[in-house]
């Protein structure tokens, strides 16, 4: 049996490495592994909140929003820290219209919440409280939704964008923010105010280059146009040929829908192209002014392929005679005169077959085959406006050029982008691409634009007061790769005024019925260009100089006004200079009374009268009243009242 010393010496060496083992345990678990046994105590306890940032706006170019973000609040209360209970409990009551007795009860607890959701006017008051704690919930609103809709996109409620909301997503999106709030053992997040970690970076607000005015204005005539003819959709491009800024983007079909076409459909432009084989025509010095080809009494038939016809043969055309009154037998002859490699250079050159570069998302480049690829006719087809594929931006952006002395512009959706305080990150400036045509070249064709309205096939188009250079297109119409019978594409490109052209439209009006108003362009895209023009000419708003306008000569052959259920009258410019042609005849002021301003001012436009403004608010009265007749051209005074 061992001594007891010998017991007592084996329990020590026992409990020595007992010990020792728990010391070594102990500085495992502190030391070694303390950093993760650390910070799983602390996700136990802790929630990482992410703080949602503030989207950047979109708006035009004069500051009227189209697309923000909305906050509101959800309004959290520590009662322990409130320096005043009582009065800041009044002041929370008050400020978040909340019964005085229900914010008391809410505060006698450990953590008071208030869901609303409140707007920031609401909580404004309170903001600066002690103990009051603002929980911000972000919102995507467009305060007009129709505005331009394809163009401008969406966010979605899961998070997914389109339109110009994708294209510039990185830019709008800004840097999420963090904090921590805490939570019990069951997980649970305490209703408490959480310790910020990182604020948020609120998004890049985007300036765009379209006119609102204008755009309602593209959007209001388009739709009636669709409507008036049947048509299956149609188009309406406006650019600003010296700066290669869009200014209006409007597309609709006839079941109401507005997708991107402007941008993401193609079609054959037909005869509105012959500009662009007379600019290869003339670049090359293969035609001179008193050049003529014979008319061949309107029908013309050439090896492998159908008949040629013209709709206003004549017996014999110069060039200038041949983009007037749109004839394809002489664009065909005189096309021959270029080799392949030549028209295919110059329709290149403007653009046709390549993408723009335009900012939004999903832009179809058309097509232009190399002169390879071309049959024994494909030189006489380009030249008239077929075995090409565009879209309604291509030709904007080559009739820019025409309008810009020759040389092309990269178009552009953005104006400015400003950094969340206000700073200028961008600015646009003008892009030039390529000289296509000399500016004596562009001179011409804009001369032989404007022979189309003065004498030709776009007469419809002219306006009084105005030169207007413009070319009419009616082509046939391709589905799925196949031509469809009796369905045309009619399709107007305008440079306004002409002599020092401040816009570019393009109007393309799909299969409109031809028992309504038929099917040619100058029946159906020319009198909406017209009516496009002269409601900017009336509206203070829409981007033009005004000044410039003035100083621009008179059309030889101004038109009679429509009567007052068809388009947009002239409305004279000022200062108002008589028209020597026949008596306009006197107009019946419209009654406006009780609509609202803008409403009733652009109805008094709409009767071709100038508005001059007294008050805010809805439309009380007139001077000259309602019912009486005054002067097309004169002014109008519209008296308003505040809004009740």
């Amino acid at each position: 049996m061992a001594k007891p010393a010998v017991r007592l010496q084996a329990l020590e060496v026992a409990l020595l490495v007992g010990l020792g083992a728990v010391v070594l345990r102990a500085a495992q678990v502190q030391i070694l592994q303390g950093g993760r046994y650390s910070e799983e105590a602390r996700a136990q306890r802790t929630v990482r909140l992410t703080l949602e940032a503030r989207r950047g706006g979109l708006y035009d170019r004069d500051g009227t929003a189209i697309a923000l973000t909305q906050e509101s609040y959800h309004v959290g209360v520590a009662p322990n820290e409130l320096r005043d209970p009582l009065r800041d409990a009044a002041a929370i009551a008050a400020a978040l219209h909340v019964p005085a007795q229900e914010v008391r009860a809410a505060l006698r607890k450990r953590y008071a919440y208030f869901g609303g959701p409140f707007s920031a006017l609401e909580v404004q008051r309170i903001r600066a409280l002690r103990g009051v704690h603002l929980d911000a919930v972000l919102k995507r609103f467009y305060p007009s939704p129709t505005f331009a809709g394809a163009v401008v996109g969406r966010v979605g409620t899961d998070g997914g964008t389109s339109g110009l909301e994708h294209a510039f997503d990185s830019l709008l999106t800004g840097r999420a923010g963090a904090a921590v709030a805490l939570k019990d053992r069951a997980g649970r997040e305490y209703e408490s105010p959480s310790r910020l970690i990182a604020a948020p970076v609120a998004g890049a607000d985007v300036i765009l280059t379209l006119d609102a005015e204008l755009q309602e204005i593209a959007q209001r005539a388009l739709g009636e146009a669709v409507r008036e003819t049947d048509a299956a959709g149609g188009d309406v491009v406006i650019l600003d040929p010296k700066t290669g800024e869009l200014l209006a983007v409007a597309s609709q079909r006839r079941d109401g829908s507005t997708p991107p076409s402007a941008f993401t459909e193609t079609y054959e432009p037909g005869s509105i192209a012959k500009i662009f084989a007379a600019a290869a025509l003339l670049a090359h010095q293969r035609v001179r002014d008193s050049d003529r080809v014979s008319g061949e009494g309107g029908h013309y038939k050439l090896p492998g392929r159908p008949v040629l016809n013209d709709d206003h043969p004549l017996p014999s055309l110069t060039l200038s005679d041949a983009i007037a009154v749109s004839s394809n037998i002489a664009m065909a002859k005189f096309a021959q005169r270029l080799t392949p490699q030549e028209e295919f250079s110059v329709l290149r050159d403007f653009g046709l077959g390549t993408p723009t570069g335009i900012e939004f998302p999903t832009e179809s480049p058309g097509r232009l085959r190399l002169p390879a690829e071309w049959s024994g006719t494909s030189q006489v087809s380009l030249a008239i406006g077929y075995e090409v594929a565009v879209t309604p931006l291509q030709i904007a952006v080559a009739y820019g050029a025409i309008a810009n002395d020759g040389i092309l512009l990269a178009p552009t959706l953005v104006r400015e982008i400003r950094g969340p305080a206000g700073d200028v990150l961008y600015r646009h400036r003008p892009e030039p691409v390529r000289r296509v045509v000399s500016a004596g070249i562009a001179r011409k064709l804009r001369d032989l634009l404007q022979g189309v309205v003065r004498r030709g096939t776009g007469t419809g188009a002219t306006i009084a007061h105005f030169e207007l250079a413009a070319k009419t297109g009616t082509a046939r119409r391709v589905v799925h790769g196949k031509y469809v019978p009796d369905e045309y594409i009619a399709s107007f490109a305008a440079l306004f005024p002409a002599d020092s052209p401040q816009v570019v439209v393009v109007v393309k009006i799909d299969d409109p019925d031809p028992r309504k108003k038929g099917y040619f362009s100058a029946q159906t895209a020319a009198p909406v260009t017209r009516s496009l023009i002269e409601q900017a000419l009336a509206s203070r708003t829409v981007t033009l100089n005004q000044a410039r306008l003035a100083t621009v000569p008179a059309a030889a052959t101004p038109p009679p006004l429509e009567d007052e259920d068809g388009l947009v009258p002239y409305v004279v410019p000022w200062p108002f200079h008589p028209d020597t042609a026949a008596g306009r005849g006197d107009r019946v002021v419209p009654d406006v009374e009780g609509r609202p301003l803008r409403e009733a001012v652009r109805a008094l436009h709409r009767r071709g009268f100038r508005v001059v403004l007294r008050g805010w608010g809805n439309a009380e009265h007139t001077w000259p009243a309602a019912g009486t007749s005054a002067r097309a051209g004169s002014v109008v005074t519209l008296f308003a009242e505040p809004r009740p």
